[in-house]
């Protein structure tokens, strides 16, 4: 035995070397607090082993001794030999705040035996046995509770895989293993000059600028870049955590994702928003400055893309293993421009300056195929069923880190961009076919272009149907491949497979895993029915039953041909077990079936989702009823078990942390701890100060600050300068008719009819108003279009009437997303969700404005139910007809409506065109009159008026206002996607937190 004294962290260590054992030297380099095992492994030259096609791995033990006489506790750890072990354990010591005394190191072929002796901050054992158990876990969490499964098996469909390069002795070996752990033995360092000199690398080597000579936006790159670096050390751990530990995962699937500006979320997830700042500074820049220079990404619309991105931070943030799959769109939704008050759409060319914070995994593609024939084949003397495809094009894989707060978890956001294939490519090229080959690629490439293609026409139906299934085809061969990577039974799926479906838009999931298990895999067609129906469920979004998503029949015979034809042999094994349950009832059956029949025969993706999904979720307790006691009462009475409940959040990350700061400095100073940004149930300690006087004028203090940051925007966006007195009162969501944008118009020109009669004493009693609307109308959808333009119309009459001054004023905020709103809702004092009641589903905007302190005006419908619960209706403003009554006034009709005369005279205004386009307004007058009032404004505007009006008389009393407003925020937990997730988690996928060591 030789003897060979280590340096660790100051210590000396003797180590028993077997001469027949290679001598491995531990440099005394910094301490890189991560398990390294999936980097590093040594194969020793004595033990006769050689890299081969086996999966290795080693399990550790730790095992303690205090029996020795002197003061120190043995920690005797016997693991597989890697670069970096020794010093990732004395960290470990380290930071429990442990001495150690002495250390021996035992080299056993490819394992080793550390005894540690170690003793605590006063020099003595560790006797308390729940110490002992805290720090074996510490230990082997840091060690790894199973080192890294290592395959260099054959590469799978679909991904590159590189073999460990085979040197010529385990000597060479070990130089190598400890030349890249000198090189990579230590995190990047957020302190500010680590950041800047990263910052200018990046301006230098990545924008390719001079350090010297460069603007804001160079600015911005770089330091995305450089954020980025770091999301990606995190990224890369948690993946290699997630492939050891080997946990059930979800599969996220949704068409849309509206994540907003990555920049400030990311780094406040990374913790490191001042160091950042300061650098900046330093620098000659701010912050601030920077992170405007970023883009939306346009990958959503509305609220249920909003929903997938708070979802997607909560994931990460509880450390739950899951994965996101979307589409990577070229132009997005549309950029919305207003000329002479009209809207117009632009394409948004939000990927034109590049995208710093994805990446494109170029080694990561999949074939998707379309169109074509099915034939029978003969194998094993068993017929099945072949594809073959008449075009095939390919997905390519762009990653989106997604941080997790106070974590190191950092999950994926996978996106699918379309290309052609490269085969076609090259065929068309060497035949000189190179218009063809143009084409192809064009073709190809449209598939991920656009969100939400007009598909009023048989062109458009086709390329949306296109790209669902591009994108389950491609989400669906990567997560079995990663399933593959680790296991070989496929009856394990379902074990380690939840598939969590977004709306009804990836449904052709379904039918694609039964192809994959049954035709390629060679499954009976009951053990392929069993796996798929445990590892699908299903969130609809969805209030209207004639709103659910129809494919026609010859429309998916042609493009997907095989999947039509499972789709039938799912609906008959469906229709005979219903005939079992319920007999012949013919008409239950033609409602149930998932083949509609009819002038255009159509399959129902939600009846196929239902039935092929072991739960269906509701967004809210009164979606849930509705979906139960209407738009799908029959399968309810089939399957009460499916159905769950599972009411919307928001990410109080993004939207108090990220964009109100000011707002989230308070709230810890008051509640004296930041844990509420994860532990968010922990707002509710400020009830205990909602009447305190110090508190409210602090609260007040913060909102003027958000309020002239806002006026500040309206002014730049509208040349439009506003009071800072002036109740700011905010609509702001997409532009539809159920919505009741046109009620809130109506009632501002009540508002300003009032006004304008009123004698000047009583206006000096007016509550001065600033009325914000904003929100997009769908292209094809005109009478949304024409209530924007009325908004202008109206807006252009008020704003320039030297009558009415700054007693009331009208904004509509052109071109809304995602960074407007975290401009707006931290500087709204009203805001309004008045939606004609049992139309919306959930509507998170509504708790995005409650964590905020924003008071609410509001119908009973959709979340607004359960806000009314958590805090109160003498803290809100109701108003409207509740869901039970809404199909009795339509019924009755004008027979029971009384319409307010106050209500008639304002469209009348419209129609006689006291607000100019006299013509263009009548069919819009018309939606609201009479019989044809749908969504019920005139039945609904009387008590709205007396809302508004409750609404004025709270904010002349301050005092009253600020505690409703302080009471609002501390009752927003309950509407957390935080809570989301974790019933989602507990109740409908099964899995646990799978923590990234630190």
């Amino acid at each position: 035995m030789s003897a060979l004294s280590l340096p660790i962290l100051g210590v000396p260590v003797r180590s028993s070397l077997s001469l027949s054992s290679p001598t491995i030297l531990f440099p005394p380099f910094s301490v890189r607090a991560k398990d390294l095992s999936s980097r590093f492994f040594i194969c020793q030259a004595s033990s006769g082993t050689n890299p081969t096609s086996e999966t290795v791995f080693a399990v550790p033990t730790i095992s303690v001794d205090n029996s020795e006489e002197d003061e120190s506790t043995s920690f005797v750890i016997r693991a597989r030999n890697r670069i970096g072990l020794l010093q990732v354990i004395t960290r470990v010591f380290k930071v429990l705040g442990l001495r150690i005394d002495k250390a021996t190191v035992e080299f056993e072929g490819d394992y080793f035996t550390k005894t540690f002796f170690v003793s605590d901050s006063h020099g003595n054992k560790i006797e308390n046995l729940e110490s002992i158990d805290r720090i074996k876990k510490a230990l082997m969490d840091a060690i790894g509770g199973d080192d890294l499964t290592i395959s260099t098996g054959p590469a799978t469909r679909g991904i590159v895989v590189r073999k460990p390069g085979l040197l010529s002795s385990s000597m060479d070996r070990t130089a190598k293993a400890e030349r890249m752990f000198e090189l990579m033995d230590g995190f990047l360092k957020n302190d500010p000059v680590s950041l800047q000199k990263d910052i200018l690398d990046h301006v230098e080597y990545t924008v390719a600028r001079s350090r010297f000579s460069f603007d804001d936006f160079e600015a911005y790159q770089a330091l995305s870049h450089c954020i980025r670096d770091r999301l990606i050390e995190r990224w890369h751990d948690t993946q290699i955590h997630f492939k050891r530990k080997d946990p059930k995962r979800v599969y996220f699937l949704s068409l849309e994702y509206l994540m907003g500006r990555s920049l400030s979320n990311s780094i406040i997830n990374l913790g490191i928003r001042d160091q950042c700042a300061d650098a900046l500074s330093q620098l000659g820049f701010e912050f601030e400055v920077l992170a405007e220079q970023e883009g939306d990404a346009a990958l959503g619309n509305g609220g249920l893309a909003r929903l997938s991105a708070c979802q997607m931070d909560s994931l990460a943030t509880m450390d739950f293993p899951a994965w996101g799959y979307g589409l990577r769109y070229q132009y997005g939704l549309f950029r919305q421009v207003i000329l002479d008050g009209f809207q117009h759409e632009q394409p948004d060319y939000w990927l034109n300056f590049g995208n710093p914070w994805e990446i494109e995994r170029v080694h990561v593609t999949y074939p998707v195929k379309f169109y074509g024939t099915v034939e029978e084949d003969i194998s094993n003397g068993e017929k099945y069923k072949v594809w073959i495809p008449g075009e095939m094009v390919e997905a390519v894989a762009y990653d989106n880190p997604i941080p997790g707060y106070g974590t190191r978890n950092t999950i994926t956001l996978r996106l699918w961009a379309a290309k052609p294939s490269n085969q076609h490519d090259m065929e068309a090229y060497n035949t000189g076919d190179y218009i063809d080959a143009v084409v192809t690629r064009q073709r190809a490439e449209t598939i991920s272009s656009i969100l939400y293609p007009d598909d009023r026409s048989h062109q458009g139906k086709e390329l949306r149907l296109k790209q669902q299934y591009f994108f389950v085809s491609a989400s669906l061969q990567d997560i079995i491949r990663r399933f593959k990577d680790g296991h070989k039974d496929l009856n394990q799926f379902p074990d380690k497979v939840a598939l969590q479906l977004n709306d009804t838009h990836p449904a052709l999931a379904i039918p694609e895993v039964m192809r994959i298990l049954v035709d390629e895999e060679r499954l009976g067609w009951n053990e392929a029915f069993d796996i798929t129906c445990k590892i699908f469920s299903f969130t609809t979004h969805t209030v209207l039953a004639e709103a659910l998503e129809k494919i026609p029949v010859d429309l998916l015979e042609s493009l997907l041909p095989r999947h039509l034809q499972i789709i039938y042999d799912i609906n008959s094994y469906f229709m005979e077990e219903l005939k079992r349950r319920i007999g012949l009832d013919y008409n239950r059956l033609s409602r149930m079936s998932i083949v509609e029949e009819g002038a255009v025969k159509s399959i129902r993706m939600a009846n196929l989702s239902i039935f092929c999904s072991h739960t269906v979720n509701g967004v809210s307790r009164l979606h849930s009823e509705l979906l139960q006691t209407r738009v799908f009462k029959d399968f309810y009475e089939m399957w009460p078990e499916k159905f769950q409940c599972k009411t919307n959040g928001v990410t109080q990350r993004r939207w108090i942390v990220v964009s109100n700061p000011s707002l989230c400095a308070l709230i810890s100073k008051w509640l004296g701890t930041e844990s509420w940004i994860r532990d968010i149930d922990l707002l509710m300690g400020l009830r205990e100060y909602a009447a305190d006087i110090s508190l409210h004028q602090e609260w007040q203090m913060v909102r003027k600050i958000n309020k002239m940051r806002l006026a500040e925007y309206i002014e730049a966006t509208s040349g439009l300068k506003v009071s800072l007195d002036a109740m700011f009162d905010v609509q702001i969501k997409r532009i539809h008719e159920y919505k009741r944008q046109l009620l809130n118009i109506i009632g501002i020109i009540h508002r300003y009819d009032c006004i304008k009669n009123m004698a000047k004493d009583d206006r000096k009693k007016v509550v001065p108003r600033i009325c914000i609307i904003g929100g997009k109308a769908a292209p094809g959808y005109e009478m949304a279009k024409k209530i924007i333009k009325l908004c202008h119309a109206v807006a252009e009459k008020i704003n320039n009437d030297s009558d009415i001054g700054d007693l009331l004023k009208l904004v509509f905020i052109p071109d809304y997303n995602v960074s407007v709103a975290e401009m707006i809702i931290p500087g709204a004092d009203l805001s309004q969700h008045i939606s004609t009641a049992g139309h919306e589903a959930s509507g998170t905007g509504c708790m995005k404005f409650l964590m905020n302190g924003c008071l609410l005006l509001a119908t009973a419908d959709g979340s607004t139910v359960e806000i009314i619960e958590e805090i109160g209706e003498d803290n809100m403003f109701l108003f409207g007809a509740k869901v039970h009554e809404v199909a009795t006034l339509r019924e009755k009709g004008s027979t029971i409506i009384k319409v307010p005369l106050q209500f008639a005279r304002v469209v009348r205004m419209v129609r006689d065109g006291y607000f100019g386009f006299q013509d263009y307004f009548q069919s819009l007058c018309d939606t609201v009159e009479g019989s044809d009032d749908y969504y019920l404004l005139g039945a609904d505007f009387e008590s709205y008026l007396e809302a508004q009006a409750a609404a004025d008389k709270a904010f002349v009393d301050q005092k009253k206002w600020t505690q409703m407003s302080i009471l609002s925020t501390a009752g927003s937990g309950r509407f957390s996607s935080d809570r989301t997730i974790q019933d989602y988690a507990e109740q409908t996928w099964g899995i646990e937190p799978c923590r990234c060591p630190l």
